[in-house]
């Protein structure tokens, strides 16, 4: 079997390594060059654990190879961005014209799945632009919907062993999906039609991020209140049927930060509880800098002079150097911004550089800063000492103070 990835991201790449190392020959196809250039020598672009490994074997053996074009294959999957618009609608741009490319190549009995996360009916509206096209196509080619579930940091594992939810345009389509799936997934693959597998995407992240508002909720009811809402929390949690989440920074990151829109763009009225969670963790972050401006003017006020403050973490998430969505690079620019002459260290111990911060190493910036923002709970960060000769904004939790 040949299977043709069309975007080779954070998603696309990792499923495209596991297919080829369990005997699908794969060809990736991505519009940067550079991304292109680096798979073909055996390396990989992003940084998840044990990826690297597993990409120099499968391109060395020949099972993945990466170009600009798609090419005739058995299976194609679109696993593209699917980002929202400056007023939160969903942009399915790219999944169409991800669509567009592999027209041409379709031929009768192959099979096409979305694993992009997207809105409820776009499968069906990518199978009416195929037939539009193709209309030699219809009902000779499959049609799927299987949205990726995995946890950046562990996506080899999740990639084979968790369920997945599987859609296909006709039973037909659906038995056809699974059987792809199955060559490299021990989890169980779960059958139904398209819109409940887009739907099924978009309500765990909304489940998700509803769960997160309540923790950030209680985490600045619990700042006004004087009560250490890590300690509230872990005491709440005794009780055999409560599992409140940890609060952080905000939410960010290409799915829980962004999916929630999907449905409250399509379903505004209906969506009340998705749509007040969203707000609530996008004020999280302006809460989150606001907190830290007060602190700076606090300093200066009482030491007479500017401090120097760590901002520490630009992750959405801990321990990976994906920066999409971040709540922590939102409130790093923010507060940056509100005080043009302090002197800002900023800390992302993931990346090597970035195009418009200049990162110091987290030890460095820790010794040297007279105010501490801890904005992500990376493992680094859980090895620093807690100093009461500093002022440490700990909105991670990694001291729990």
């Amino acid at each position: 079997m040949k299977a043709c990835f069309i975007g080779l991201g954070y998603i696309g790449l990792p499923t495209a390594i596991v297919a080829a190392d369990n005997g699908v020959e794969v060809v990736g196809v991505d519009v940067n060059p550079h991304v292109v250039e680096t798979i073909n020598k055996g390396k990989i672009h992003i940084v998840e654990p044990g990826l690297a490994d597993l990409a120099a074997k499968v391109v060395s053996n020949g099972w993945l190879k990466a170009q600009s074009e798609p090419e005739s294959s058995d299976v194609f999957l679109i696993v593209v961005p699917t980002p929202f618009t400056g007023d939160h609608e969903p942009d399915t741009s790219y999944v169409e014209a991800a669509t567009r490319n592999v027209i041409p190549f379709l031929k009768e009995g192959d099979l096409y799945i979305i694993e992009s996360t997207s809105p409820v009916g776009t499968t069906e509206n990518m199978a009416e632009l195929i037939f539009s096209e193709r209309p030699e196509l219809k009902d000779k080619i499959y049609i799927a919907y299987c949205p990726e579930r995995v946890l950046p940091g562990n996506i080899i594992y999740e990639l084979v062993n968790n369920d997945r939810v599987i859609g296909g345009l006709n039973p037909e389509s659906t038995e056809k999906a699974v059987e792809f799936y199955s060559k490299f997934v021990k989890g169980v693959c779960h059958k139904t039609n398209t819109r409940t597998a887009e739907m099924c995407k978009l309500t765990e992240n909304s489940s998700r991020d509803v769960q997160i508002a309540f923790a950030n909720e209680l985490s600045i009811i619990c700042d006004k209140a004087g009560i250490n809402v890590w300690e509230l929390i872990e005491l709440a949690n005794k009780h055999p049927r409560v599992n409140i989440l940890q609060p952080g920074s905000g939410v960010g990151g290409h799915c829980i930060a962004v999916d929630p829109y999907f449905i409250t763009s399509a379903f505004p009225m209906e969506s009340q509880i998705i749509g007040k969670a969203r707000e609530l963790n996008n004020y999280k972050a302006f809460w989150c800098a606001e907190k830290t401006q007060t602190a700076i003017k606090n300093f200066e006020l009482e030491h007479g002079r500017e401090p120097v403050v760590a901002l520490m973490g630009l992750a959405f998430k801990p321990n990976i150097d994906d920066l999409r969505e971040s709540p922590a690079k939102y409130i790093a620019t923010k507060v940056m911004q509100g005080h043009n002459n302090a002197d800002f260290l900023i800390v992302e111990p993931n990346i090597d550089d970035h195009k418009v911060f200049k990162l110091t190493d987290y030890k460095e910036a820790y010794d040297k800063a007279d105010i501490i923002a801890i904005l992500v709970a990376h493992n680094q960060f859980k090895e620093l000492p807690w100093s009461d000769d500093k002022v440490i904004l700990d909105f991670a939790g990694v001291f729990r103070k």
